[in-house]
């Protein structure tokens, strides 16, 4: 099933947004279009801004369970647009294909979202739950001003979402072939090994950080962190970037430093992945310094309403079953699942994302509208 009106109006919906330069953290208007569509709803909107970062949060009835849909208007910067076929802010249709920064990740989603919701709520006299929309501008950034903030606000208040949808592009082959419904964590160390700089004849008045934190480091890299499990790999430790010196081919450096992250399962948290490492420097006597940032925690959802509801609709609409996964990055779900939400990724496929030339299927877009709408109808008899 395939409703051509909502396909038409998803596709134009799409395009109204691509044409918006919302290179991070701009918003270029994106969510006033939004919003005004959902305010024709009955929607109530909560304009949220953070430095210098818009967020929407709009919420339709009070008191009952609440099915959030989430994504974000920024998007990643196109590089030079003479790269290429069609300007990056000029949706084009070509053979079949939405072009734009922004069509898979994520304003595709987007417009998906807001026509299923227009036409569920036409469709129902009253929702059995509550329903609402976060939407961001800062997913593409540093993550510090949008959906964690919302959701501190909304925690704040003690305002919960039971199930969301972030239409993240998830699929890899075609559309809901797979979705997410976890990540890794993501965990980084910012480390200074501490020497005393020196000439290299002279050795003996020197002490080379280099030398000194090798051994630290094969152990760090060859150290077993845990076994993943059913739904995650292992905890996988990398270093990404490493430098000491001075240029100079005849001086001792006086500082190692060492950026490295983890991408962690639910066998293991933060802390004790941060004492673990802390206790390897420590048993080989460096003289160091160490920061940490946590990117965000590992989060999972287990089959349950909103899984079942959404492997079904994937099936009603598409003719074949889904795949859960957890792979990939991060994304704002880390945000969201901590505070007692179950949540899913469904978005379009991801083959060309952050790339030049990004895409998306027009059929996709038509064939997403529709799954949306099937999980907002089956979760509705759900209940």
């Amino acid at each position: 099933m395939v409703s051509l009106m909502s396909s038409s109006e998803t596709l134009q919906l799409a395009k109204s947004l691509l044409e918006r330069p919302s290179i991070t953290p701009a918003d270029e208007g994106c969510q006033v279009l939004l919003g005004d569509r959902l305010k024709a709803l009955g929607f109530e909107l909560e304009t949220m801004v953070f430095d210098d970062t818009t967020n929407l949060w709009a919420r339709y009835g009070q008191g009952k369970p609440v099915l959030c849909f989430a994504g974000h208007t920024d998007v990643v910067p196109p590089g030079d647009p003479n790269d290429w076929l069609f300007p990056p802010f000029e949706p084009t249709e070509h053979q079949g294909y939405l072009y734009g920064r922004g069509a898979a990740d994520m304003k595709g989603s987007l417009a998906a979202m807001i026509v299923a919701v227009e036409r569920y709520l036409k469709a129902v006299d009253e929702p059995p739950f509550d329903l609402a929309f976060l939407i961001t501008s800062d997913e593409e950034g540093p993550f510090i001003n949008g959906t964690k903030r919302v959701m501190e606000t909304l925690e704040a208040r003690n305002e919960k979402i039971t199930w969301c949808i972030v239409g993240e592009p998830s699929s890899t082959e075609k559309l809901g072939d797979v979705v997410k419904n976890g990540r890794r964590g993501s965990l980084s160390g910012s480390l200074s090994v501490i020497g005393v700089q020196g000439h290299v004849a002279y050795p003996h008045l020197a002490e080379n950080p280099v030398h000194k934190a090798s051994s630290a480091l094969a152990e760090l890299v060859q150290t077993h962190w845990d076994d993943g499990n059913d739904y995650f790999p292992p905890t996988t430790f990398q270093v990404s970037n490493i430098n000491a010196g001075t240029g100079a081919g005849n001086v001792i450096p006086g500082r190692l430093d060492v950026e490295f992250n983890f991408r962690f399962s639910t066998e293991s948290t933060a802390e004790q992945l941060k004492q673990r490492v802390e206790a390897i420097l420590e048993a080989h006597h460096l003289n160091y310094r160490l920061n940490w940032k946590l990117n965000g925690p590992a989060f999972l959802t287990e089959k349950g309403s909103l899984i079942d509801t959404v492997q079904y609709a994937i099936t009603e609409i598409c003719g074949y079953s889904t795949q859960l996964s957890t792979a990939g990055g991060t994304s704002d779900g880390r945000f969201i699942a901590p505070t007692g939400a179950q949540l899913v990724e469904l978005g379009p496929v991801n083959a060309t994302i952050h790339k030049v030339d990004e895409c998306v299927k027009i059929s996709d877009l038509e064939k997403l509208t529709d799954v949306y709408q099937a999980i907002l109808k089956r979760m509705g008899s759900a209940l």
